[in-house]
């Protein structure tokens, strides 16, 4: 009997093998090209408006430590107002918009969180718009991907798609997501299949549908905002293989890394959750004080990252400085997201990884001057290994600092970072951060 299940089972698993390779779904190939373009629209009009923002906030912030009170006043508010408003429009009609959103689309993906895109679309868009444009530690990837999947979620609606089609589009939606984030629309591919491997549901055409809508997010991005690398900098050569120990011992320290950053964004999580309607309003005004007085008087201390990236690989730092600017980004980082604003950690992540690997890359030159031509090349290995020590998706964190710097030749290098720092880390039992999101999630809403 138990022979004759087995047979049962193999039959059924090869059937189910020839039926998906007989599929024809060509109708879901033309409904994720049109969640591509959807999302890549929604992600270059939230690129624009938050550049917008941002200018304006430099420019205000720029010389109000020199200047009267009445540019005080304003500038203070201008951090107060972003991080409030921000606060009260996820509290009020949307609290699944919260953070960067990862972690509620795989909750979708498993049937375990719902999709309610008539309120996240527009939430997430304002309330990420405020939040990131305050000046808060927050990435735009996050907003964009959330918004990517539930414009997914929208499509099959409207079109009132069968619910066997939701995973494919939503999963499209989240890749042509981080397309349009960081035009890397390979990165959007890797992330879905990497992080989300277990909800992802595998076919030839649900492949092809990811593949799709994140190329043609990417190519409305490229049209609409610019087809520049988003981190411009140098292209390195590929250091010598005697050099490669160096990558291993990187990988190791990032490993350290990420398991703390983990433990401290959880631990923050946790710290503001418990605080009452009063508390959570007073720390919102604290925060919007704290990044505005950050902002006047360093900005590299604040936002998403982009420019401190910019700056710390134009430019060469003293190490104290590194130290300094590493903890406090570290730091504001946890601080930001445990707000419970929009936001993605991605950016945030990468600035850290670059700051660290230029730290580390500037102490192995003084060392090692013979095997290390610029401390630059373990930047780009460092936003391979946070990534990958964070989110335990090596594949996404190579991908994308390959695709944001364009420096292909440093393939080894940051293979070697990456999957050593996941591989240490998984030992150290740090969990992928949005696995433990979710289970943070679901473990609220059974004590609700």
């Amino acid at each position: 009997m138990i022979l004759l299940k087995r047979k049962h089972k193999k039959f059924r698993k090869s059937d189910q093998r020839f039926i998906d390779a007989d599929t024809k779904d060509f109708n879901l190939i033309f409904f994720a090209f049109v969640v591509g373009l959807i999302a890549g629209v929604l992600g270059s009009v939230f690129r624009l408006t938050l550049g917008y923002i941002s200018v304006f906030r430099d420019w205000l912030y720029a010389g109000t430590a020199d200047a009267g009170p009445a540019k005080w006043v304003l500038s203070l508010l201008f951090g107060v107002v972003g991080v409030v408003v921000a606060l009260f429009l996820v509290k009020k009609f949307a609290p699944e918009t919260s953070g960067s959103g990862v972690q509620e689309i795989e909750g979708a993906l498993d049937e375990i969180r719902p999709l309610r895109w008539k309120r996240v679309l527009p939430v997430k868009f304002i309330a990420s718009l405020f939040s990131l444009g305050s000046g808060l530690l927050l990435g735009r990837e996050g907003p964009t991907i959330q918004m990517g999947a539930n414009a997914g979620k929208m499509v099959k609606d409207v079109f009132r798609h069968p619910d066997t089609k939701t995973n494919s589009l939503v999963s499209a939606g989240a890749a042509a997501g981080l397309a349009s984030a960081f035009n890397a629309p390979l990165a959007g591919i890797i992330f879905v299949i990497e992080e989300m491997h277990g909800r992802f549901r595998y076919t030839f055409f649900s492949v092809a549908a990811i593949i799709v809508a994140s190329g043609t997010a990417d190519f409305v991005v490229r049209v609409l905002v610019g087809a520049d690398p988003v981190i411009k900098m140098m292209v390195f050569t590929s250091p010598p293989l005697s050099a490669i120990w160096l990558f291993i011992v990187l990988g190791l320290l990032f490993s350290l890394v990420g398991y703390v950053f983990n433990k401290l964004l959880i631990l923050s999580l946790d710290f503001f959750s418990d605080l009452s309607k009063i508390a959570m309003l007073l720390n919102g005004i604290i925060a919007g004080l704290l990044i505005a007085l950050a902002g006047i008087f360093y900005p590299k201390m604040i936002g998403g990252g982009y420019s401190t990236i910019r700056i710390v690989l134009d430019h060469s730092f003293p190490l104290q400085l590194l130290i300094v600017l590493f903890i406090g980004r570290l730091l504001l980082t946890i601080f930001s997201y445990g707000t419970g604003v929009p936001g993605g950690i991605f950016a945030p992540l990468l600035a850290l990884g670059v700051v660290f690997g230029m730290l580390f890359g500037s102490v192995m030159q003084h060392y090692f001057p013979g095997l290390i031509s610029h401390p630059g090349i373990f930047a780009v290995a460092g936003m391979a290994g946070i990534f990958a020590s964070t989110v335990r998706a090596p594949l996404t964190g190579l991908v994308l600092a390959v695709e944001m710097t364009s420096n292909f030749e440093l393939i080894l290098p940051l293979i070697i970072t990456a999957v050593t720092a996941s591989l240490a880390t998984a030992q150290l039992g740090n969990q992928p951060i949005y696995t433990t999101l979710l289970e943070r999630t679901m473990s609220q809403k059974k004590s609700d």
